[in-house]
């Protein structure tokens, strides 16, 4: 049988009626899942890297505006919060791709103590193309006004302003299925034969799983930032080793579930054991990550295993990686610089890597937060907000350029839902289907993966991918 007919044959065993729209969200996924997305579909290689920054990052003080009229506008807003106009790095945008609002922004430099290199490697690429900036991006079930928040005139995302429903909002960008499935685990299942010779699953995470990776048919591959991890307790010689690898014997178990735990589990020994030797035989990359960054040794592992994509047999992946740090109820200007500072060498880093395995116009990366904090200052930090600005890095992004609408910076203003916290005007769905069409989704199959999507006609792609 056919991978594509034991796809099909296994999910409607495995779920029926109700089930089967609830896990994939749609029939036609099925249809969709086992038809136009085979072996021979894609002739290249994409990767999709989603950086996420737990704790919801204030970007209100990552990109900011630096003329005159819209800096005081800003530093009125802002209060205690206000970076000094002086240590805003310029962030030159190309031929028409200036902000919505005619602004001249710039980033925080992030530059203090010993810190001499802060955020320049992220205005370096937005200066140089190699790099965009969406402005206003949140969660939202269909377009959202002040008037409409304020008489609860339509349906908003759950519990909004709450760290882990926003997370997870975030991750999974719909509702009501009771499954949570992430975005990018129902990419990877829409693209599941895509990769018929692979060793591991499309998709990839950095430490742990990831709900964005979380797919009804599929898995995702856990790896560590040294590379994968083994069952250590098994790997050594002795009584309790060779007992348990007995037990782990193909059709050694009795039970349904026990032979399904040793499948998966010989699998995972296999995954590891194909990933290791790919990544021992492979040469050092050149390109130097900094060092004391976590999030730069995530970065690196995923360049590494980028650099070996056609030893393990694939043409389309998805990554996961993340740090943490972001929830600047106090300390915001002290803290958060190095926070920035630590993104903005990663991801610059990351970026030189693709070019180094000529591959940047293959790979991009993407930020992503809880949500965004307030513009009003509780004294010393930001509270829970809502819209947030963000990076696309890659050599395929059209960079140097901003899209979306950014917000008007006045507390109590038109997009200001009440004590600070920002309206997005720019939904993660239109976000993450503008990356979903770049990697290979067909643009009739957006709506299978984003169900909110057409809440947003006529716009369907944000236009920020070449």
């Amino acid at each position: 049988m056919k991978r594509r007919e034991f796809l099909r044959n296994s999910i409607c065993t495995a779920l029926g009626g109700a089930g089967l729209y609830s896990a994939l969200g749609n029939l036609r996924l099925v249809e969709a899942a086992t038809r136009a997305y085979g072996a021979s579909s894609f002739d290249d290689y994409k990767a999709l890297v989603c950086v996420f920054m737990f704790g919801g990052n204030d970007s209100l003080n990552m990109v900011i505006p630096r003329d005159n009229d819209h800096y005081q506008q800003y530093r009125t807003a802002r209060a205690t919060l206000a970076v000094e106009q002086s240590q805003l790095l310029p962030l030159v945008p190309q031929t028409g791709g200036g902000a919505s609002d005619g602004a001249d922004y710039g980033l925080q430099s992030s530059i203090i103590g010993d810190d001499t290199v802060g955020m320049s490697g992220l205005q370096g690429l937005f200066n140089t193309g190699q790099a965009a900036v969406l402005g206003n991006v949140g969660t939202l079930i269909r377009p959202t006004s002040k008037a409409d928040y304020a008489n609860h005139a339509v349906e908003l995302p759950p519990q909004l302003f709450s760290h882990n429903d926003q997370q997870q909002y975030w991750q999974v960008s719909r509702t009501g299925d009771g499954r949570n499935l992430g975005w990018g685990g129902r990419i990877a299942d829409l693209l599941h034969d895509a990769n018929p010779d692979a060793f591991i699953p499309m998709s990839v995470s950095l430490n742990f799983e990831s709900i964005l990776q979380r797919a009804a048919t599929g898995s995702q591959y856990v790896i560590g930032n040294d590379g994968p991890r083994y069952f250590s307790r098994f790997e050594w010689d002795g009584d309790s080793r060779r007992a348990f690898l007995a037990l782990m014997a193909p059709n050694a178990q009795p039970h349904v579930f026990g032979r399904s735990y040793a499948n998966s589990f010989r699998r995972a020994r296999e995954n590891a054991d194909a990933v290791g030797t790919a990544l021992d035989s492979s040469t050092p990359l050149q390109t130097v990550f900094p060092a004391n960054n976590d999030l730069a040794a995530q970065l690196q592992m995923v360049a590494r295993m980028i650099k070996v994509r056609e030893v393990l047999g694939l043409k389309r992946q998805v990554y996961f990686v993340s740090m943490g740090g972001f929830d600047n109820h106090d300390r915001l200007l002290s803290e958060q610089p190095a926070l920035l500072s630590r993104l903005s060498q990663a991801m610059t880093a990351f970026h030189a890597a693709t070019v180094e395995l000529g591959v940047a116009d293959k790979v991009t990366a993407f930020t992503a937060s809880d949500f965004g904090r307030t513009l009003s200052s509780n004294g010393d930090g930001s509270d829970h907000g809502w819209g947030g600005h963000h990076f696309v890095v890659g050599g395929a992004v059209r960079g140097g350029r901003f899209f979306g609408q950014m917000p008007t910076l006045v507390n109590g203003g038109n997009d200001d839902a009440g004590w600070g916290q920002i309206i997005p005007t720019t939904p993660v769905d239109l976000y993450a289907a503008t990356l979903a069409k770049w990697f290979g989704v067909a643009d009739t199959d957006l709506d299978l993966i984003f169900p909110n999507l057409g809440n947003f006609s006529p716009r369907r792609d944000l236009g920020f991918m070449g």
